[in-house]
C-alpha cells in the first residue's frame, strides 16, 4: 500500500504539471459564481412545490461562511423571482446554472482520457444541463428531508421513540442522511459528467477526498477571513465579492484533486 501511494503520488504530481490544469480552478469558480444565482432560481421553483422557503441554507451561510462573504451569499439566495408559468426562463436558468457543470465535465474527460479530448461542446452542454437538473433535484430532496425528517422519523417510529429519546434520534441521523447524501451527488457528478467511465469502485477515493476536502476549506478559510484578513483595505465595496470568489477558488481545486485522485487510484490498481 505504501508503495501505491507513493506511486498515486508520483503520477498524480506528473499529470498536474500539464498546463491545461493551471488555469481550470479560475475558470471554475468564474463559473460557479454566474451559476449561484440561476441555481437559487431554479432551487426556489422546485421548492415552492412543497412549500419550503430556503432558510435552511441561510441558516448553513451562517454557520459556515465569512461574515464578508454571507451578506452577498444571503442577498443571492433571497433572491426569488416569479418564473413559476414561464418554463422557457426555467430552461434559460438550468441552461445557466449549469456553466459549472461543464466546466468540471472538461477537466474530468481531460483527465480520465490522458489529455486526448475534452470532448465536443454541444453534446457536452447538453449532458451538464442534464447533470445539473437531477443535482438540483438531488439538492430540493436533502433540504426536504432536513425539513420533513422529523414527521417523517414520528411517522416510522413515533410508537418506538418519544420525546427526548425521539429528539436524540433525529439530532444523530440528520447530518449523516446529509452527509451521505452529498458524498453521493459528488460521486453522481464524477461518475456520469466524463465520457470515460470508471467503476463506482474507483470513484470513492476522489469523492471522499472532494467531499471532505471542500468541508475543510469552507471551515477554514471562514476562519482565516473572520481572523486574519481584511479585504477592505485592498478591495473597498468588492471586498465580499474577492472573498467568494476565493472560496469558490478553493473549491475548485478541491474538486480537481478528487478527480486526479480517482485517476491515480486507478492506475495503480
Amino acid at each position: 500500500m505504501l508503495d501505491r501511494i507513493q506511486r498515486m503520488i508520483s503520477n498524480g504530481i506528473r499529470q498536474f504539471s500539464d498546463p491545461y490544469y493551471q488555469g481550470f480552478a479560475a475558470q471554475l469558480s468564474f463559473y460557479i459564481m454566474l451559476s449561484l444565482v440561476p441555481t437559487v432560481i431554479v432551487l426556489t421553483q422546485i421548492l415552492g412545490i412543497m412549500d419550503i422557503s430556503l432558510e435552511f441554507l441561510t441558516k448553513w451561510v451562517d454557520m459556515y461562511v465569512a461574515p464578508s462573504m454571507a451578506v452577498t451569499v444571503k442577498a443571492l439566495i433571497r433572491y426569488k423571482p416569479d418564473i413559476t408559468s414561464n418554463i422557457l426562463m426555467i430552461v434559460m436558468a438550468v441552461w445557466a446554472a449549469s456553466k459549472a457543470q461543464f466546466s468540471l465535465m472538461r477537466i474530468a474527460n481531460y483527465t480520465y482520457t490522458d489529455g486526448r479530448t475534452t470532448g465536443k461542446f454541444l453534446r457536452e452542454r447538453l449532458r451538464a444541463m442534464k447533470t445539473m437538473a437531477i443535482m438540483l433535484f438531488t439538492i430540493a430532496f436533502v433540504i426536504i428531508i432536513l425539513v420533513y425528517g422529523p414527521n417523517i422519523i414520528k411517522l416510522i417510529f413515533g410508537k418506538i421513540f418519544e420525546g427526548s429519546l425521539f429528539d436524540i434520534l433525529w439530532t444523530g441521523l440528520r447530518w449523516p442522511v446529509m452527509a451521505v447524501m452529498y458524498f453521493l451527488m459528488v460521486s453522481y457528478t464524477y461518475y456520469f459528467l466524463p465520457y470515460e467511465k470508471l467503476q463506482f469502485s474507483d470513484l470513492i477515493p476522489g469523492s471522499i477526498f472532494a467531499s471532505v476536502g471542500m468541508l475543510v476549506v469552507t471551515v477554514f478559510y471562514s476562519a482565516y477571513t473572520t481572523l486574519a484578513v481584511s479585504n477592505d483595505v485592498l478591495y473597498g465595496s468588492l471586498s465580499s465579492i474577492v472573498a467568494l470568489m476565493m472560496w469558490f477558488y478553493f473549491i475548485s481545486w478541491v474538486l480537481c484533486l478528487g478527480l486526479l485522485v480517482n485517476k491515480v487510484w486507478k492506475d495503480t490498481k
